[in-house]
């Protein structure tokens, strides 16, 4: 059995009615869809013929029907085909949107001297705008490559290491050697390092490497092999990923989130990250660079506590491969619809803001 059109306009005015009431819905119900002119007779044939399919289900006797996760998967899987669609017809809807666009701007226009209070502002924003809970991740260098490094006497064996990453990210880190360094030694070991570490990742600074490094030393291996071992662990601290989270208590507002165990075990995943850390790893080490809205419904949540929930994703990239994620944590029945235009609005104009910056 396939779903013909008639199913398809059935099944899209249950989830629809569902999204905005969140009450099961009857046949009654979607008889009164004027586009449809179905009796209610035949509505519930084809409600029993979608239910088969295991897009909708009855949660009790005598009720209506709900959506499924294989129901909303169908519903959001149609609705971003059709916006691909629009992309090509834009210029219709931008007047409409207009005023809640600049609204939206101004606060990620304002000056922000640190790339944490913007993104603490983005995922206050998305949370009010959109009454779900948010989260947006920090920036990461996909790779952590180096740009270069510069070294400078501090105190008798003391040396500073400016560590300067792709996009901009500058670590500074103050080194105890074992000798003392000439202007002359010092500037041959920046020289060293970088000609030998310039462009290279973590993964990349290998051990025949280092080594070829420590030869071309000579009687200052020790300390070339201190510095490198700096350096590295510098890059390797930039792991610690941060994650801006917002509206926790929103979930209150959706019955079907606001048991006691469920809403406590969503706010714990909010508060503690820990999980979402995991998430937004993994989302940001594919392959695949993709950079695009990524819909998870039900079980597909990453997060063992968001199985009742839908996520929607947005990967921001910036210059230089720096990337992040934007998330949005609601319920099934969230407004996909508006979600995913507040998410491209966000990701155009972080894209906007960083570039200015």
């Amino acid at each position: 059995m396939e779903l013909d059109d008639r199913k398809v306009k059935i099944l899209k005015a249950i989830i629809k009615n569902y999204l905005e009431t969140g009450e099961p819905v009857g046949s009654r119900t979607i008889s009164k869809y004027a586009d449809l002119k179905l009796s209610s007779a035949t509505i519930r044939n084809e409600m029993a013929d979608l239910e088969e399919l295991g897009y909708i289900v009855q949660p009790h006797t005598s009720a209506g029907r709900i959506p499924t996760d294989k129901g909303y998967r169908f519903y959001v899987d149609d609705m971003m085909s059709q916006k691909e669609t629009e992309l090509v017809n834009r210029e219709q809807v931008v007047t409409d949107r207009e005023k809640e666009v600049e609204s939206m701007q101004g606060i990620l226009s304002q000056k922000v001297d640190k790339v944490e209070e913007l993104l603490q502002n983005v995922a206050k924003v998305l949370a009010k705008d959109t009454n779900y809970a948010t989260m947006v991740s920090a920036p990461q260098v996909k790779g952590n490559k180096l740009k270069f490094v510069q070294l400078s006497q501090l105190e008798t064996n003391k040396i500073l290491a400016v560590i300067v990453m792709e996009g901009n990210i500058i670590r500074n880190k103050v080194i105890t050697v074992s000798e003392d360094l000439s202007q002359e030694n010092l500037l041959k070991l920046n020289i060293l390092l970088n000609t030998s570490l310039t462009g290279l990742s973590l993964q990349e600074m290998n051990l025949s490497i280092v080594s070829k490094m420590e030869n071309q030393a000579g009687e200052h291996m020790q300390l070339v092999k201190e510095v490198v071992d700096a350096i590295v662990e510098t890059i390797s601290g930039e792991d610690n990923l941060k994650i801006y989270t917002s509206g926790a208590t929103n979930i209150f507002k959706y019955p079907e989130l606001s048991d006691s165990t469920k809403a406590s075990e969503l706010i714990y995943a909010l508060e503690e990250k820990q999980s979402l850390t995991d998430f937004v790893k993994d989302t940001e080490s594919d392959d695949s660079d993709n950079t695009g809205i990524q819909v998870y419904i039900g079980n597909e949540a990453p997060v063992e506590s968001m199985k009742d929930c839908s996520v929607v994703t947005a990967t921001y990239e910036l210059q230089d491969g720096m990337r992040g994620t934007i998330g949005i944590i609601g319920p099934k029945r969230m407004d996909y619809d508006k979600v995913v235009e507040k998410l491209k609005t966000i990701q155009n104009q972080l894209d906007d803001v960083f570039k200015k910056s």
